[in-house]
């Protein structure tokens, strides 16, 4: 059993790796295109989140199951369902609605991990998020609730909520 977890673990590190993350072509030149843009790859702080921050729980469990989720993400790309950026944005709107409602169902686990109300100085905030973010404590929303598109861009045909 413990060469299981040994082996999983080995294979969560080294595809947890931002250069496993980008070696299909159709995330090189679409989602972590648009990552680079972001404040999650470049700020002020220096502080940057990669793919595995915000994709792959910390806690064995759900990492597993993530892991086993992201298969299918591989394996659509080796039957050539999402390998050219054309068919990747033809189904980008449905992976996303997929990893949104996982990210709901977790509260925003893995944002919370560097975001949380309880340690953010309202004050320093800029108007919109002062008026919201209390707002969004008080109805028990969660990052993903009014943040979709902060780092990846919204998809074609995507209404909002």
């Amino acid at each position: 059993m413990a060469m299981l977890f040994g082996g999983f673990d080995v294979f969560a590190k080294y595809t947890n790796r931002m250069e496993f993350c980008i070696s299909c072509h159709e995330m090189e030149n679409g989602p972590y295109a648009e990552y680079k843009k972001t404040i999650h790859f470049q700020n002020r702080t220096g502080v940057r989140a990669e793919c595995n921050d915000c994709h792959v729980p910390k806690d064995f469990g759900p990492k597993l199951m993530a892991k086993v989720m992201a298969a299918k993400d591989v394996w659509h790309h080796l039957l050539g369902t999402i390998d050219t950026q054309e068919k990747f944005e033809a189904h980008r709107l449905d992976m996303a609605k997929r990893v949104w409602a996982k990210m709901s169902s977790t509260g925003s686990r893995e944002c919370r991990n560097c975001h949380d109300f309880g340690a953010m100085n309202l004050e320093e905030q800029g108007r919109r998020a002062k008026l919201k973010h209390p707002v969004a404590m008080q109805e028990g929303k969660t990052c993903i609730d009014c943040h979709k598109g902060i780092v990846h861009e919204l998809p074609q045909g995507y209404e909002g909520d």
